[in-house]
């Protein structure tokens, strides 16, 4: 039969789920993809970062010919010692091109490099396949790594990338795995041989579709189910026990609805299914309502993480906010008062004048508002509070007084069908001011969500001024929304309650 040309990627996909590779050959066009663009350049980022881990080094450039890259890595093997980058090699069709390698003049050593804090099983598999691409062509593999972020590492002048990395030896795991790794291959090539483009195969989703990674062809694979199903129940239900559920044939909500399940599972189910009306606790949401104190700050930040810190005290994947949007009610019956901070893209010292900004706009101990606290409170504040001990103080003032808002929806005090199991605002505010295009992010310019919030604003560097500028109002225009839903909720919560 024809042998299936591999490729470390492809051979971690079958690994998953085989189907994939027949999905990517015959169907590539149902694809979804699930990974973001901040991940995938926060992986070729590091990739390209790691490169100079042990100094001077020899780069095999990508080439749309596999030969060409074999060829080069055959010249640059000839020069031992040496230290090569995207060292490329093919083992009866199996091919894969090695992050770094050092090649000895006794033999050689993989760096697999990751933009990961920790080390995932798939990643065994992935160093483990190219142990046996080399193996196999003769050379002898001294060592197998792992390269990944220290998710402990503090960032101080200089960025020392011994510190940033750990390397964690999988020599003997990789030797373990040589048996499974051939039999992988097999399996592989009897797959493909046995399927054609005409036959696509029966496979059955499992909880392989949604790990290690989310499958691009889950929402095709699923195309057939009822909707809603199963899976699209919110509000933390285990994946797992959601493929139980799907295995017992309880798929849709009709066949779950009398299912022992959470009870804000059924909750879900039964508005779906029922069209109830809205469930509000008044006494609850009263109860947040007499908490709060004016002035009001209605409070949401923007903010970007980088896998290798660039900011001096900072650690890798720490949150780094650039932006603020703040609605204001001075007293009771005020007028709505609105402010905003937007850094400049090149801004060094960044999280300062945030913090300093922020601070300055928020004199009064009133109620800080915000959606989902621990975003606010935890991963951005207390940071802050930490890096500057001179702001700590008011930082922790500033977070002794915030009021979370999203509470109710999380406590199910207030839920409506349209919620569809969710608290997140982008399901909250349409489902409290249905129709209302003053309210709809879809009619926002450019930026309708926070992950395109983030890569704007590290795109804005390299920006033609007009463009830059066309971007920064997109960005400011975006987080005004998020705080102008706030003071919205707030506005309900009132109604509801009597208090308007």
């Amino acid at each position: 039969m024809n042998k299936l040309n591999l490729s470390k990627s492809s051979y971690c996909s079958c690994v998953q789920c085989e189907k994939i590779l027949w999905l990517n050959e015959y169907k590539p066009k149902v694809k979804e993809e699930k990974s973001s663009d901040a991940i995938l350049e926060a992986g070729k980022k590091v990739g390209e970062f790691a490169k100079g881990l042990f100094g001077d080094y020899e780069d095999v450039p990508y080439d749309n010919s596999q030969s060409a890259m074999l060829e080069k890595t055959k010249e640059l093997m000839e020069k031992k010692p040496n230290v090569i980058t995207e060292a490329s090699f093919s083992y009866d069709n199996n091919f894969c091109r090695v992050d770094i390698l050092k090649n000895d003049t006794d033999g050689v050593e993989i760096y697999e490099v990751k933009s990961s804090t920790k080390i995932k099983d798939i990643y065994l598999d992935d160093v483990a396949y190219q142990y046996f691409v080399l193996s196999n062509l003769g050379l002898n593999v001294k060592k197998a790594t792992i390269v990944y972020i220290n998710k402990d590492y503090v960032l101080q002048k200089e960025l020392d990338m011994n510190q940033l990395f750990n390397i964690e030896d999988i020599t003997d795991i990789a030797v373990q795995k040589q048996d499974e790794v051939k039999t992988n291959i097999d399996m592989a090539n009897s797959f493909m041989e046995m399927h054609g483009s005409d036959d696509e195969p029966v496979k059955d989703i499992g909880v392989y579709c949604l790990d290690p990674y989310d499958c691009d062809f889950w929402d095709y694979c699923t195309r057939d189910l009822p909707k809603p199903n199963v899976f699209d129940i919110m509000g933390g239900m285990r994946k797992s026990a959601k493929f139980d559920k799907y295995y017992e044939g309880k798929i849709s909500f009709e066949d779950l609805e009398n299912e022992d399940l959470n009870p804000k599972y059924l909750e879900q189910i039964d508005f779906t299914l029922n069209d109830r009306e809205p469930k509000i606790e008044r006494e609850a949401i009263k109860e947040l309502l007499d908490s709060l104190k004016y002035p009001l700050y209605f409070i949401d930040y923007e903010a970007f993480q980088c896998a290798i810190p660039e900011y001096e005290g900072t650690k890798p994947y720490q949150q780094i906010p650039f932006q603020y949007s703040l609605h204001i009610i001075p007293h009771e019956g005020a007028p709505l008062e609105h402010k905003e901070y937007l850094a400049q893209a090149d801004d060094e010292n960044i999280i300062r004048n945030f913090a300093e900004s922020m601070i300055g706009d928020l004199p009064e101990n009133g109620s800080v508002i915000v959606y989902n606290k621990t975003f606010e409170e935890s991963l951005v504040n207390k940071k802050i509070a930490l890096m500057y001990p001179d702001l700590a103080d008011e930082i922790e003032r500033i977070n002794g007084n915030i009021v979370d808002i999203m509470v109710p929806f999380s406590r199910r005090n207030y839920y409506t069908k349209e919620m569809e199991g969710s608290y997140s605002i982008k399901k909250v505010l349409p489902a409290l001011y249905p129709d209302d295009p003053e309210l709809d992010y879809g009619n926002l310019n450019l930026i309708h969500k926070g992950d395109e919030a983030s890569q704007a604003f590290l795109s804005l560097r390299d920006m033609a001024p007009k463009e830059r500028k066309k971007t920064r109002e997109a960005l400011l225009r975006y987080c005004e929304l998020d705080t102008y839903a706030m003071v919205k909720i707030w506005e309900k919560f009132r109604e509801v309650t009597g208090e308007d």
